[in-house]
């Protein structure tokens, strides 16, 4: 138990209390040194220091028992009633130890001060008035009545008990404060692990749409033109290997973004006729700027979705924009009669919640969904 309850707490704890123990065991000898250089009759006795040092050798068996065996109780295993118990229990027998050795000078029933052998008698001399002047009454109230029992606990004893739960509420307090501090940094771990999971998750919802429609595109141009088809399969594997290799990453280079958005809408437009009127206007000069990956795609992957008509003429419009460290992006499609209802998208509650997990706050996604007309609209933070 002892192991166990040390491993539990910190270098940095164990440093604090070293040093205030080692501070307060100092305090007499450097005393003492003062005292004598001070004074040059004063010699410096080692006797004295020890006296001292005996006192707070109790202090320090019970800090240890308390930090050791009994403020774990409190703060870590929450038995309350276990550790008041105890600490009950342990304060009386303190107060009990502490009044069977109270130190030298206390009056007990029978002891008398020393007397001044040096004064006469008759007190203290007359002074010029030819009258002695008034005797304090140096008598204690023992002598004065030697029939009254001795205190049961004097202010020393009550000082000594009082220091003594002082220093376990500051044991306590220093604990605590270690344990909640460890507790956050293992949230902080806790949420930061489940954030990771999380992208992580949203991340690879999003891939298998995407080659879903791909490979139907592919699937088809086999038929149509096998040089062409062999071409796009390249071009495939150039995206794999982004998403791949550049997917699990927490950024990407914003240009190379927007080369997978080109390639991507190049290869749906293989799909579909001069009826669909795609448009993507992407800048071709990229600041150095970072984004997450695979992060845009999911709009336009709803947009071939949801606007494509292969009855009626359908457009889709994809521009981005950076203004300073700022991207503002924008998706507009038409709407078809009959939407294409694949399976495997995320859907935008899935990127509204990946843009939550990433941004928090610091982001704008405007929908809006007019008769005709489908429109996002994103503003998110570069890095």
């Amino acid at each position: 138990m002892f192991r166990k309850y040390w491993l539990k707490q910190s270098r940095q704890e164990n440093i604090i209390y070293l040093v205030l123990w080692g501070v307060l065991f100092l305090v007499p000898v450097l005393s003492l040194y003062v005292r004598t250089v001070s004074d040059t009759g004063a010699v410096f006795d080692w006797t004295e220091v020890f006296v001292v040092w005996r006192k707070f050798a109790v202090y320090l068996f019970l800090f240890l028992l308390h930090n050791f065996l009994l403020a774990p109780l409190l703060v870590y295993g929450r038995k309350r009633a276990v550790y008041f118990s105890i600490v009950a229990v342990m304060l009386v027998v303190f107060t009990i130890y502490q009044c069977n050795s109270r130190p030298e000078g206390w009056e007990l029933k029978g002891h008398k001060p020393p007397r001044m052998e040096h004064l006469d008698k008759h007190g203290p001399p007359m002074d010029f008035g030819g009258e002695r002047p008034p005797m304090p009454d140096e008598t204690p109230p023992r002598e004065q009545h030697p029939d009254m029992p001795p205190p049961i606990i004097g202010e020393h004893d009550i000082l000594a008990v009082v220091v003594l739960i002082l220093m376990f509420g500051a044991n306590l307090g220093i604990k605590a404060y270690f344990r909640g501090r460890d507790d956050r940094k293992r949230l902080a771990e806790l949420e930061r692990q489940h954030l990771e999971q999380q992208l992580e998750y949203l991340r690879y919802q999003i891939n298998p749409h995407f080659f879903m429609n791909t490979l139907n595109n592919i699937h088809a141009l086999v038929d149509i033109d096998p040089e062409k088809a062999k071409d796009t399969i390249r071009e495939l594997s150039t995206m794999m290997r982004f998403v791949l290799y550049e997917g699990n990453k927490e950024a990407v280079q914003l240009s190379r973004e927007f080369d997978f958005i080109r390639h991507y809408v190049a290869l749906m437009q293989i799909r579909y006729t001069d009826k669909v009127r795609i448009n993507v206007d992407l800048p071709q000069e990229v600041p150095d700027h970072r984004i997450p990956p695979l992060l845009l795609i999911t709009f336009i992957e709803n947009a071939f979705k949801h606007g494509v008509s292969y009855q009626h003429e359908s457009f889709i419009e994809v521009k981005a924009a950076i203004e300073g460290n700022r991207l503002d992006f924008s998706c507009r499609n038409s709407k078809a009669d009959k939407p294409n209802e694949e399976k495997g998208g995320v859907g935008l509650a899935n990127v509204r919640k990946r843009l939550d997990l990433l941004y928090n706050r610091d982001y704008t996604l405007n929908i809006l969904n007019e008769a005709d007309v489908y429109t996002v609209e994103l503003n998110i933070p570069l890095s």
